[in-house]
């Protein structure tokens, strides 16, 4: 006997007709032996039409009481799957999270999980029950409602998975697995059968949003192995493990993950001297301006520029900040450009393998692709490119390591 962890999506409990679909799946695994816990999300839209509610009233309403509304999306999802279960003659039994006390801290509308007691599940799966759990929430030390961010369910459920010592957590979702690249841009682009934490978290936070940083983290730092499957067809999915210690058949790159939505700013003709990045760098990250990429050069006058990326949406913030370090600096110039993409290979055969950034580099000269800015770590290369040419670039990588193929691929 199996115990195997459940994640389903808004979009797959988004109607009464995907919910009774999701108890039909669930009562399949069910009926072949497993003992099942099941975490939702609030159904399709709903967490939209209650922040919307919420803002009709306050532009800005209390977080403790934002906590309190946004989680009941998901008691609605958990009651009517349970109803649906039991309409299949499957025991059933749902649970908030502050019933199965999933302890979190008190951060409202961002909290992190502390610890979760699991006897109450344990208890209801050796009397042979289905438990299903709302996703997205917990309760802190005083009993607060607590919310765990977008994505959360996915948290949940790898959460839950760890403190239960599942066999596997399952992420259902609306597409079929992990695949090289998004096939929307490469309609060849091929279903992973296996990829490694390290990569999934790189691809995740390069721009891939199959599954959320923090599951993935979470995921990882536990051993609890996902799978990432469709709700709508069947197939083995995408596992997501453990690197294995066989890298002989290993490709050197695994996938191709991009984002749009980056924008660059650049301050030139500053000083060349210690505490000057800090002063640039440190101010608009004080601002809770997320920075991406940086790169920084020197000038034979010993004047510096900087260039860094930051997330589109908070381009026209981090420029009136960054022209107000300028003026404090003394700097010559600062420019902004948002039309920019930033474009990844990943792949822990990097390790092993040397030349994969000139093969990176001459697949996109060839597609005459200029390259503004470079970062790497250990198993990734990015770069940022116009944004013009990200569908261009994309394909030309997805070829030049070749990925491109019929089937899957054990990564």
């Amino acid at each position: 006997m199996s115990l195997i962890v459940q994640k389903y999506g808004g979009t797959s409990v988004g109607t009464i007709e995907r919910i009774q679909a999701v108890a039909e799946k669930v009562a399949a695994s069910h009926g072949s032996g497993d003992q099942l816990v099941v975490a939702v999300s609030a159904m399709s839209g709903e967490t939209n039409r209650l922040i919307g509610l919420a803002n009709a009233i306050d532009e800005q309403p209390n977080l403790r009481e934002m906590d309190v509304l946004v989680s009941t999306g998901e008691q609605v999802t958990i009651a009517l799957l349970c109803m649906a279960l039991q309409k299949l003659g499957i025991e059933a039994r749902s649970y908030t999270g502050g019933q199965v006390r999933i302890l979190t801290d008190n951060s409202h509308g961002k909290a992190r999980i502390r610890e979760i007691d699991g006897h109450r599940i344990e208890a209801d799966l050796n009397a042979g029950c289905v438990v299903v759990v709302a996703g997205f929430q917990g309760s802190d030390e005083d009993g607060n409602i607590t919310t765990l961010g977008r994505g959360g369910s996915d948290t949940t459920a790898v959460a839950l998975a760890a403190a239960l010592k599942a066999d596997e957590c399952q992420i259902y979702t609306d597409v079929d697995g992990v695949y090289t690249t998004d096939p929307r841009v490469v309609p060849q682009a091929r279903r992973l059968e296996k990829i490694t934490f390290e990569e999934m978290l790189e691809m995740a936070s390069q721009g891939s949003k199959i599954l959320q940083i923090r599951s993935v983290e979470f995921a990882g730092k536990y051993n609890v192995p996902l799978r990432v499957m469709s709700s709508f067809e069947e197939g083995p999915g995408t596992l997501i493990t453990l690197e294995d210690d066989d890298q002989m058949e290993k490709p050197v790159v695994s996938g191709i993950a991009f984002n749009r939505d980056e924008a660059k700013l650049t301050i030139r003709g500053i000083p060349d001297q210690p505490g000057v990045a800090y002063k640039v760098l440190g101010a608009i990250s004080a601002a809770n301006i997320e920075i991406d990429v940086i790169v920084q050069n020197v000038a034979k006058d010993n004047s510096a520029t900087i260039t860094f990326t930051v997330h589109r949406n908070e381009l026209v913030r981090a420029e009136t900040l960054l022209k107000e370090i300028a003026a404090d600096l003394g700097a010559q110039e600062v420019d902004s450009d948002s039309q920019i993409a930033k474009v990844s290979i990943v792949g822990v055969g990097m390790r092993s393998h040397a030349g994969v950034a000139a093969q990176m580099f001459e697949a996109l000269s060839k597609e005459g692709i200029n390259i503004q800015l470079i970062t790497t770590s250990e198993i990734k290369i990015t770069v940022v490119i116009e944004e013009r040419y990200l569908e261009l670039a994309v394909r030309a990588l997805h070829s030049g390591f070749g990925l491109e193929g019929e089937g899957t691929e054990e990564v």
